[in-house]
């Protein structure tokens, strides 16, 4: 289970109704912190959001509308006794832009690190134990005018045990959470394998989180499927105006959730040009129906579903 929050959807600038695009994912307890704009811990505030329970703060570039909060934030960790290590990631040129960042944030009470995501991606229970095994995260490339990076978020399902079948083979259950750790069983001088006793993979869960980004095919390709998409709809419908400054519009993120088959789409990030966004919704619904135009203090939960389950 997933439960994921918007706590901004402005861009550039805030607005008193509006705060600057960021997204909070959690799962376990444990958390991912998408982008830290100014007066995002605000906005964690209003949302109930202890900042002490944030692993990782996922930074998809470094325009000061994404990464200004984060010296706030850091001093409130400290003022909350925090002591667990929390881990900063982003794309090329991490270390020079959070110098100027860790300056200003002053000394800390927990150790801070810096991590560049590895491209296979990032098993999250290397961070705090309490992530689940089938939790990770990788980067991919966006379109912006300086380095960029979305992020995939997944959370893997194992098969289904099978309890007939383990005590066919006379496992006792006291070695069933070792098969369901994925590791083997020594029993009787032979060794009883996982696959044995569990079926195969069942669909896990699937979040993306776009950043600042023109159309994207690389995108487009890690968002096949997924299960909530949150996509910056930084114009209306004026794509070169969109491509002039590296962003999309409402109806190229309505394309790009069609194309790639995703389940849901919140649309973010939004112009100061575009006084109520739910007025140019109709252009992304016209290509995605599922579309929704996102705001701050959205919330949902993401659950697993069986493949006999509708949607």
């Amino acid at each position: 289970m997933l439960e994921v929050c918007l706590l901004g959807t402005a861009a550039a600038q805030p607005l008193p109704d509006r705060a600057l695009c960021s997204a909070t994912l959690r799962c376990a307890g444990r958390r991912i912190l998408f982008d830290c704009g100014e007066g995002t811990q605000v906005s964690l505030r209003r949302e109930h959001i202890s900042p002490v329970k944030i692993d990782l703060i996922a930074l998809t570039h470094y325009h000061g509308d994404h990464i200004f909060g984060l010296p706030g934030l850091l001093q409130s960790m400290v003022l909350q006794e925090r002591r667990d290590p929390l881990w900063i990631t982003g794309p090329e040129g991490l270390e020079e832009a959070m110098a100027p960042v860790l300056s200003l944030a002053g000394e800390l009470s927990f150790p801070l690190k810096l991590l560049p995501l590895p491209a296979e991606g990032l098993a999250l229970a290397a961070l705090h134990p309490a992530w689940p095994a089938g939790a990770r995260l990788r980067a991919i490339p966006t379109r912006h005018r300086v380095p960029s990076q979305g992020y995939v978020f997944t959370l893997a399902r194992p098969g289904r045990f099978d309890v007939a079948a383990a005590r066919a083979l006379g496992v006792p259950q006291t070695d069933w959470s070792r098969l369901q750790a994925g590791k083997p069983v020594s029993l009787g001088g032979a060794w009883i394998l996982p696959e044995q006793v569990i079926g195969p993979e069942r669909p896990g869960l699937k979040l993306v989180f776009s950043g600042d980004t023109a159309a994207c095919p690389a995108l487009e390709e890690a968002a096949a499927g997924a299960d909530l998409l949150i996509h910056e709809a930084t114009y209306a419908d004026e794509e070169e105006k969109a491509a002039l400054y590296g962003h999309s519009t409402f109806v190229q993120a309505g394309q790009l959730a069609a194309r790639a088959g995703v389940k849901r789409l919140w649309l973010c990030h939004f112009s100061q040009t575009i006084g109520e966004p739910e007025q140019a919704l109709p252009l992304a619904q016209a290509r995605f129906p599922a579309a929704e135009c996102g705001f701050d203090g959205l919330c949902t939960t993401l659950v697993f579903r069986d493949p006999t389950e509708n949607d």
